[in-house]
């Protein structure tokens, strides 16, 4: 099965629009892409049922191929990790769920997109993380780090994370938050040269769109060679 399981080093560093730039070249070059995030917390109720916005962008991306209950078949309102806002709801939530939302109807031709919530070792369901969820589907990573002092011990310790799992990355992307770092800072050429895989910088940029099909394009035709 391809695909990439879409993570990051903490909550809110942009996995979602990293997802929706995917979706859109993926697709541009001819595949059937199948976008996944099994679980949304959150998500705002609106006449009377819970919205999950970063699953709407998603699911426009991917060209509305199938509906929001199979992209994201559990959603909670609480702004929490997954574990505990089901925990709060009253809702049973287990990896195995999760799992076998991500497969769903997903073909053997398909290009599968999951994107995580929060960092790779935040709690996603009950007594499990993002790195089992991605372990169980076996899907390469690619780690989302906002583009700030810190993000290279951040970036790093991640990797390893996903390296131990025995699990292969399948890049970094450098998103430059709104405020742009020190210009002296060079994260990508330093966590290129201690992880071994490409690092990709998104610039901050008024089309976040399009300069994130610029600076991705070329990681994934390397994906696809």
């Amino acid at each position: 099965m391809r695909g990439v399981f879409i993570s990051g080093t903490d909550t809110g560093v942009g996995k979602t629009q990293i997802g929706v730039v995917l979706a859109r070249l993926l697709t541009g070059r001819g595949l059937s892409v199948r976008v996944r995030k099994p679980v949304e917390s959150g998500c705002v109720p609106e006449h009377g049922l819970l919205q999950p916005r970063d699953t709407l962008a998603l699911q426009a991306a991917a060209g509305f191929i199938e509906p929001i209950e199979r992209i994201c078949p559990y959603r909670l309102s609480k702004p929490l990790s997954p574990e505990r806002a089901a925990e709060l709801e009253g809702m049973t939530l287990d990896l195995r769920q999760l799992h076998a939302a991500c497969i769903d109807g997903v073909r053997e031709q398909d290009f599968l997109l999951v994107e995580g919530a929060g960092g790779f070792y935040s709690p996603i369901a009950r007594g499990a993380l993002n790195a089992d969820l991605a372990a169980g589907l076996g899907m390469p990573v690619l780690l989302v780090v906002p583009d700030r002092l810190g993000a290279i011990s951040h970036a790093l310790l991640a990797a390893e994370a996903v390296r131990m799992r025995g699990l292969a990355l399948a890049g970094v992307i450098l998103n430059e938050p709104e405020f742009p770092a020190a210009a002296e800072m060079d994260n990508a050429a330093d966590i290129e040269r201690w992880s071994h895989v490409p690092v990709v910088r998104l610039p901050h940029a008024p089309d976040v769109e399009l300069a994130g099909q610029t600076a991705l394009s070329p990681l994934v035709d390397r994906w696809l060679a």
